[in-house]
């Protein structure tokens, strides 16, 4: 692992949260981090630049609006990572603890703000905690892999920020590529249930629970 990858994780964790004015004001670190001087590779740092320079040119009205559009409205870019290997059903839920579990594991708070298999917050986890954190995104490579592939289709600008992400993560193997393939033929599994008591379980990387 490289030392600049939890960098690079911390910015496209910041990228692919839902834009408010507390990203424009991080714009100006950003394009330091992503400078050609910087520490990180040009795989991972040309992604992040190009998002870099849409975001700064798109009215933040309009960027919020096409998030929406895009991560809200449409399942193949569900942010979800373990939606696209369970769908709604029940071994999802199990998957959602296997997130809390790492979380509390390594000491973080847990929030209700969003769910802890968002790749947002698996990617401020990893930042953070890199080992446990890469360990995460390794095993839902899947759910990155078909995320990035449906950015792409619907060619949307946040597809830039999995780019960058896949560009940090080891090469897929021939293993991994047929379980992707099966994956996005099939789509993820239909059986709706409530996901509600897993709400509160998003974790808050950054912010450690007090210790006694």
């Amino acid at each position: 692992m490289s030392r600049a990858h939890p960098l690079a994780w911390q910015t496209q964790s910041l990228l692919l949260d839902y834009p408010t004015e507390q990203l424009l004001s991080h714009l100006p670190l950003l394009h330091e981090v992503t400078a050609p001087s910087g520490p990180l590779q040009r795989a991972v740092r040309d992604p992040l630049a190009a998002f870099l320079q849409h975001a700064e040119h798109t009215p933040l009205g309009d960027l919020a609006a096409d998030y929406v559009a895009t991560f809200d409205h449409r399942k193949r870019c569900s942010p979800y990572l373990s939606y696209f290997t369970y769908g709604d059903t029940r071994r999802r839920g199990m998957a959602l603890l296997r997130f809390q579990h790492a979380y509390r594991a390594a000491g973080f708070r847990l929030t209700d703000k969003e769910l802890p298999d968002h790749v947002a917050v698996v990617l401020e986890f990893a930042a953070a905690e890199p080992e446990p954190g890469q360990r995460l995104l390794i095993e839902y490579r899947a759910g990155i892999e078909l995320l990035r592939l449906g950015l792409h289709e619907a060619d949307s600008p946040w597809a830039r920020l999995l780019d960058s992400l896949t560009a940090t993560l080891p090469r897929l193997t021939r293993r991994e590529l047929d379980r992707i393939t099966r994956l996005a033929a099939s789509g993820p599994p239909e059986e709706e249930v409530g996901l509600e008591p897993f709400a509160s379980g998003a974790a808050s990387p950054g912010r450690k629970e007090a210790t006694p």
